[in-house]
């Protein structure tokens, strides 16, 4: 993946790779020690079941690991769970 300036993320839609609407990006969280990214934070849209997200914040929000991202372009495409 080419490289992509942090600040161009913000507000992007966030979609799965079967086209499910999971929201806009809140933010990236990153560990302090390594500076490796670690998940997207997603300000929810509608309805999506437990089996299409990753991993869910206490807050309402999602938390979907770096590593489901698949593409960056005009929206953010990732891979549902596993």
């Amino acid at each position: 993946m080419s490289e992509i300036l942090a600040r161009t993320l913000g507000g992007k839609p966030v979609v799965g790779i079967d086209g499910t609407d999971f929201g806009t990006l809140s933010t990236v969280t990153m560990d302090p020690d390594s500076g490796a990214l670690r998940d997207l934070v997603v300000d929810a849209r509608g309805q999506t079941s437990a089996a299409d997200v990753p991993r869910g914040g206490d807050d309402g929000r999602l938390q979907i690991p770096v590593s489901r991202v698949e593409a960056v372009n005009d929206q953010i495409v990732v891979q549902a769970a596993e």
